[in-house]
């Protein structure tokens, strides 16, 4: 081909191509749509810094202000109203001010507002009214102060900003989406807002967190001061009513008790979990009863609610308010001081203001009484000409006006001449003087608030936390949340089965043998007969291997679930004996627990979930001259190792068959249980406070302040009660002493008693409302001090101390108990305890224990296990020197 002919190829494809151009736009087109998104940006979407108020929220509070005259206004009026600053539409004014009024701070309203816990609207703005409310009036208001600006049409005037003195817009909280950005600013704690405002201006260090009006408990430990990438979560509070129901008081922000029950039943229809029935009876406050099956766990429904319900909900807070016409990405903390030291500078501006109408009244008060009192207006009897008045007046005063602040005017003069000639009459020199004498205190006392700024605006903010803070409380409990594990809380919603000789496992076999229950996010640990064990996500049927020998479902991290196998190596190799746990491993992945040379089996296997070790008998092939056909082999002598190790040796000759001899017990360690406050959590971790070390039937003995005591088994999906006082291991032989009001007797009773009936709530005190439990302790010997009321005419009684255990013998928990004493009782307190040795606890299964080798799940399969350290019940050597276990 000739160069020619190449470029005409050329020439040619490049025809065939589409070809891309570019189209430059010019005119409206290129400004278009950075104006559309400018307009959204600064006047719809994101509020300012400085008064906390989106443009449409600033018209309606100013329109408010326009018509107030202390009565209620249809909201469909000040909607109108408000029309004539912005015409931003009847619906979308209506809606931002129902959101205004829903936050119950600026807009004392009257009619149906609509629920923010139930999500029930509000009723059309013809139907409701609202006025400004004595918090508004107070801080947001101020037309001396307030800087303006044209309407949209030019015939009215509106603020710029408010002079908005507080952090308005951290209190009421603020959410936008404009084009190209978005805001999310949560609502913080009234009081809160207010000490930390008062912190700030005395140089100290604050934090302060979100407080919603829904309640709820949420966890801050990742909120980032409100910036971009932060995290808040949030839970409902559930509590259980009894066995069988729990009840939702508090729901998490962002949600409602609609769209929390509609979770609950989508939940539900899935089978993560199984409700019964769900009654929601909220009224002014929220009440959700949800009606659990029988035999089902609460404690387990709890934690499945927070981890597959609206129960538990994650916010993402984003800090963008605007500043000088621009977006500015700021955190909840900057946003304070910013918002303290513009409320500083605003008082400054008022105070500033106030002066110079004091002064001013001061200056024509001084002139006014020189006036008179020299008789000056007769100067001007003789004066034909309006000048010669003024100059006559003006020559008259200047002997007399050396102690004023500044020059008299002529605009002063001309006040003068238009005193009545009957105020002249009445003129009273005294009062005159008096009322100098007033606006002289009162400008020295502004020149003293502009001197002490810092303390007058602390003192301003201590004001409005006096006159408004009450019932502003903290409503949101701040804790941090225990990771709820989707895989223990969830309902085993499917049926598993196996087909132990092709190889299949699956929720579809129905036709082959059922393994259990599972649900559809368990994963499945599986044995099969040549040494091969995989982990996988439970499917409709998934191929593992042939000859099955035991499929479970897998708890990960689980390192009390043994695993006890004896394997041969090869076709015709040694024998080898290994335990040991599996707490993690890749998902789909052959692991070969064996050598992994061909033609090797398992000879036993064994699955324990409490690691026990059970006594088995190997029985050899007769073969040449063995002499020891038969012996027994206790697994409690074999260490716990990694699943890689490669065991001990059993021995080199063919095993005909292992049988089960004796089943074990638990060879582990009683299992250690801490408690974390701080997330009011069991856990097996270490974190927190040792509660003890538990044995399978061991009980947690729970005690709380309003009587209730019970003894449960220790698990750590347990929940606890906000009054739980005592929490410990329970020792059955140990008594509980307590002293409690009998509030239908009145008068103080001691007891002690033992627990009579396990795993049930029993009060130990009488169900009268005013009963009330003093003291209780599970102290041996615990002493209580009394200490008596002070009786008029009478000298105080000494306090008593009381040694329970001398003052009353053990009785039954029903048991009224015996009377404290018959004076009238200050209080009860708890004393050092006597000391005492209580008795050990005999366990018929103590034995010694061997340690636990914990081993990471990634460890390589190549790795060479270290398996010098074999533990033998008999020693003897085999011809080759190796040591064997027969």
């Amino acid at each position: 081909m000739t160069e020619d002919e190449d470029q005409n190829d050329d020439l040619i494809n490049e025809q065939d191509e589409p070809q891309e151009t570019i189209t430059r736009i010019t005119g409206m087109y290129k400004d278009w749509f950075l104006d559309y998104a400018s307009y959204v940006i600064l006047e719809r979407a994101v509020p300012a810094i400085e008064d906390g108020f989106k443009p449409v929220q600033r018209r309606i509070m100013h329109s408010m202000k326009d018509l107030d005259d202390g009565r209620y206004n249809k909201v469909a009026n000040i909607v109108g109203h408000t029309m004539q600053y912005h015409p931003h539409g009847d619906a979308s004014i209506a809606d931002a001010m129902v959101q205004i009024g829903q936050k119950d701070l600026l807009i004392d309203t009257q009619g149906n507002w609509g629920n923010i816990l139930t999500g029930d609207r509000a009723a059309a703005s013809r139907y409701i009214e609202a006025r400004i409310s004595k918090f508004g009036l107070d801080v947001v208001f101020n037309p001396k102060i307030t800087e303006w600006q044209a309407s949209y049409d030019g015939r009215r005037k509106e603020p710029i900003n408010l002079p908005v003195m507080f952090p308005l817009l951290l209190a009421q909280g603020g959410e936008g989406i404009a084009v190209g950005l978005s805001t999310k600013i949560l609502p913080h704690n009234f009081i809160e807002l207010i000490d930390a405002s008062i912190k700030h201006l005395q140089g100290k260090g604050f934090t302060i967190l979100p407080d919603f009006p829904t309640a709820g408990i949420a966890d801050f430990s990742n909120y980032n001061d409100g910036l971009r990438g932060g995290k808040a979560r949030v839970r409902a509070k559930i509590s259980q009513l009894d066995k069988n129901t729990l009840v939702i008081s508090e729901i998490p922000f962002g949600t409602t008790t609609s769209s929390l029950i509609e979770s609950i039943l989508k939940a539900n229809e899935k089978g993560k979990i199984k409700v019964k029935k769900i009654e929601d009876n909220t009224a002014a406050e929220v009440e959700i009863l949800v009606h659990l099956p029988a035999g089902l766990s609460p404690d387990k429904t709890i934690d499945a609610l927070y981890a597959f319900t609206s129960c538990e909900s994650s916010i993402s807070p984003l800090g963008c308010v605007i500043e000088d016409n621009k977006p500015l990405f700021i955190g909840v903390s900057e946003m304070l001081r910013r918002s303290t030291d513009n409320t500083v500078q605003l008082l400054k501006d008022e105070l500033e203001i106030k002066l110079g109408e004091f002064e001013e009244q001061w200056h024509f008060a001084s002139l006014e009484r020189i006036f008179i009192e020299n008789r000056i207006y007769r100067e001007i009897e003789e004066e034909e000409t309006w000048e010669g008045v003024i100059k006559a007046i003006d020559k008259g005063l200047q002997p007399h006006i050396k102690h004023l602040k500044r020059a008299v005017t002529e605009d002063d003069i001309v006040r003068l001449t238009e005193i009545r000639i009957k105020r002249i009459s009445k003129f009273d020199i005294d009062k005159a003087q008096q009322k100098i004498e007033a606006l002289e205190e009162q400008i020295a006392e502004i020149k003293h608030h502009l001197a002490n700024l810092i303390d007058y605006a602390i003192a301003y903010f201590k004001r409005l936390k006096k006159d408004y803070g009450k019932g502003r409380e903290r409503k949101t409990e701040i804790r941090i949340f225990d990771d709820v594990d989707a895989t223990k809380v969830v309902i085993r919603n499917t049926k598993l089965y196996v087909n132990r000789e092709e190889g299949f496992i699956g929720t579809s076999l129905r036709r082959d043998e059922y393994v259990g229950d599972c649900s559809d996010i368990d994963d499945i640990i599986v044995f099969t007969k040549e040494g091969k064990m995989m982990i996988t996500k439970v499917g409709t049927k998934t191929f593992i291997g042939k000859d099955i020998i035991h499929v479970a479902v897998f708890k990960k991290k689980d390192k009390r679930t043994i695993y006890n196998l004896i394997y041969r190596d090869g076709k015709s190799g040694p024998s080898y004996i290994k335990r040991f746990a599996v707490t993690g491993v890749t998902r789909d992945k052959d692991y070969d627990l064996t050598k992994g040379n061909k033609g090797s089996t398992l000879l036993y296997f064994s699955a324990n979930q409490n690691g026990e070790a059970e006594v088995i008998t190997i029985l050899l092939r007769q073969a040449g001259s063995i002499k020891k056909l038969k012996w027994d082999i206790d697994f409690a002598d074999i260490l716990i190792k990694g699943r890689v190790s490669k065991g001990n040796l059993v021995t080199k000759y063919s095993i005909k068959r292992v049988e089960l001899k004796e089943k074990g017990v638990s060879t582990l360690k009683p299992r250690k249980i801490w408690f974390d406050d701080a997330v009011q959590r069991l856990n097996v971790d270490g974190r927190g406070e040792l509660i003890g070390e538990f044995r399978g039937e061991d009980k947690l003995l729970i005690i709380n302040q309003s009587g209730i005591v019970k003894t449960v088994t220790p698990e750590v999906t347990m929940h606890f009660d906000n009054d739980m006082i005592i929490m410990e291991k329970w020792v059955p032989k140990k008594p509980i002493s307590a002293i409690y009001f009998n509030g239908e007797k009145k008068i103080y009773y001691v007891k002690r008693f033992l627990i009579e009936n396990e795993g049930r709530d029993e009060s130990f005190i009488s169900d009268h409302p005013n009963s009330k439990l003093e003291i209780v302790s599970t102290d041996w010997k615990p002493i209580a001090e009394v200490v008596f009321v002070k009786e008029r005419g009478k000298d105080r009684k000494d306090n008593l101390e009381i040694n329970l255990e001398e003052f009353i013998s053990i009785k039954g928990i029903a048991a009224l108990g015996n009377q404290l004493t018959k004076d009238r009782v200050n209080q009860v307190n708890l004393l050092d305890p006597i000391p005492y040795e209580a008795p050990e606890e005999v366990h018929a299964e103590d034995i010694e224990v061997i340690d636990e080798t914990e081993v990471s799940a990634d460890t390589p399969e190549n790795d060479t296990p270290n398996s010098d350290n074999i533990k033998l019940s008999q020693e003897d050597s085999d011809e080759d020197g190796q040591k064997s276990l027969f």
